[in-house]
């Protein structure tokens, strides 16, 4: 017999105070989410004859760059401080970065100082996107774990939506006093909230775990889940946790091993490539003609709504039958893209199905987000040791990084050289390719421990 879940159950299981943390702890994923997107509407605006700064297309491309080369430098000062000071104050570090960002662009008066922020932001993004998650997982109740861990997407992509929407409209300043606000809020509330229980564990702090978990489940007696917790943490303190075991242990070397496919298939899907040239991509297709603003919004719009219905099921359908079925439907939205270039190139008659470029693209951002472009994050926060997950995190967000480059660089080369359509064959297979990978390597973590998930990976 399924539990009936209901309000009671709810304020006395601290659910709602559980969601109140993930919440203002991704605060500054709305942030990050508006620095991604940012130079959509801006680039344009810095080459039109209304900026206040005057750059090249040169310099404008270097905009994107330096915000990945911030994220690179950024990886030992992540893995050094969420470990060292914990995964409370390191976030809190990373939204004060990211607020300082912020001030320096609404004030920038030459493209270099806007080039400092991009690498400020692009530090403080490294280390929040690796903070919070380690920080929900470790408070989380195991039966919403997915959820809880899968709001700082939806709150990225309000980001994405918010400056697309902003950017194009409204003073330049605007989508930094947005970002001002956000971080302010989460410095101060979040410096309230508990550090996590593993955590504090893990620093042999026993009274503070306690209270710290009593605070987010509420009510009732904490001592049997602590208890749970406590020989969980005390079973890895014995387990080696040298740098090198990241390769050398077998349930490290395979969860290492899962997050770095599972981030570069999310890449070498094509999401950096179509975020960055969807208005080549629909322009060169001869496709109806959408304004870039507009198909921005309707891109990032559907992203959000699929992401939100992937938050709400991930506890439901498991991790693996959303990657699966994303990856599936993904490929065939790239494969679409992919033979209409070919038709196009071949000189066949294409003009009556110029409509299938903008509804792949469209498309593709609704089965992208609901499970390859949203599970891997919530799985990467699961998946590693207590004691190598600020190394495992930051190694999997490199390899993350590193792909983006990777895919745009090979984008520019093939579709140079060949045709629009051979990248997106490419990717397409991709996409395909992680189904299977995922279908017969991935273990499923849904409603289990974290403890269990290592049991899991080490084969008992």
């Amino acid at each position: 017999m399924k539990m009936q879940v209901t309000s009671k159950n709810v304020c006395n299981s601290g659910v709602l105070f559980q969601i109140f943390a993930a919440v203002v702890a991704n605060l500054m994923a709305i942030s990050d989410g508006m620095t991604v997107g940012w130079t959509s509407p801006m680039i344009p605006y810095f080459l039109s004859d209304k900026s206040h700064i005057k750059i090249t297309q040169n310099q404008a491309e270097w905009l994107e760059t330096w915000l990945l080369m911030g994220a690179i430098i950024g990886l030992p000062l992540t893995i050094f401080f969420v470990d060292k000071i914990g995964r409370k104050k390191s976030l809190l570090l990373a939204s004060f970065s990211l607020l300082v960002a912020w001030i320096i662009i609404a004030f920038a008066q030459n493209i270099e100082t806007i080039y400092v922020a991009r690498v400020i932001s692009g530090i403080g993004g490294d280390m929040a996107f690796v903070a919070a998650p380690m920080y929900i997982a470790e408070m989380a109740d195991q039966k919403i774990r997915g959820f809880l861990s899968s709001i700082i997407y939806l709150m990225m992509l309000t980001g994405v939506l918010t400056v697309y929407i902003v950017g194009p409209y409204l003073p330049f300043y605007v989508p930094s006093l947005i970002g001002v606000i956000l971080l302010s809020i989460e410095l101060i509330v979040f410096s309230w909230l508990p550090e996590t229980p593993y955590y504090l564990l893990l620093n042999n702090s026993n009274e503070k775990a306690k209270v710290s978990l009593q605070k987010f489940r509420s009510s009732g007696s904490v001592e049997k889940e602590l208890a749970e917790i406590s020989l969980a943490v005390e079973r890895q303190k014995a387990e080696r946790a040298r740098p090198q075991d990241i390769l050398l242990v077998r349930s490290y070397r395979k969860a290492m091993l899962i997050m770095a496919m599972l981030n570069a298939a999310q890449q070498l899907s094509s999401i950096n490539v179509i975020l960055m040239n969807m208005h080549q991509v629909l322009e060169e297709a001869g496709s109806i003609y959408v304004a870039p603003p507009i198909a921005a919004i309707m891109f990032a719009g559907l992203m959000f709504i699929a992401a939100a219905f992937a938050s709400v099921t991930i506890d439901r359908f498991g991790r693996k039958k959303l990657i699966i079925s994303s990856s599936i439907l993904t490929g065939v939205c790239l494969l679409a893209l992919a033979v209409y270039f070919n038709m196009k190139n071949a000189g066949w008659e294409y003009k009556s199905l110029s409509w299938i470029p903008i509804v792949s693209v469209m498309t593709y951002a609704a089965v992208f987000k609901v499970g390859l472009g949203m599970v891997p994050i919530v799985i990467t926060a699961e998946i590693f040791a207590s004691k190598m997950k600020a190394l495992g995190m930051a190694i999997a967000d490199g390899i993350y990084v590193a792909t983006a480059m990777i895919s745009i660089y090979l984008f520019n080369l093939l579709r140079e050289n060949f045709g629009m359509h051979v990248p997106f064959y490419l990717f397409a297979s991709c996409s395909f390719t992680t189904s299977l990978l995922v279908l017969f390597y991935v273990p499923e973590t849904r409603g289990k421990t974290l403890d269990q998930i290592q049991l899991l990976l080490e084969g008992k």
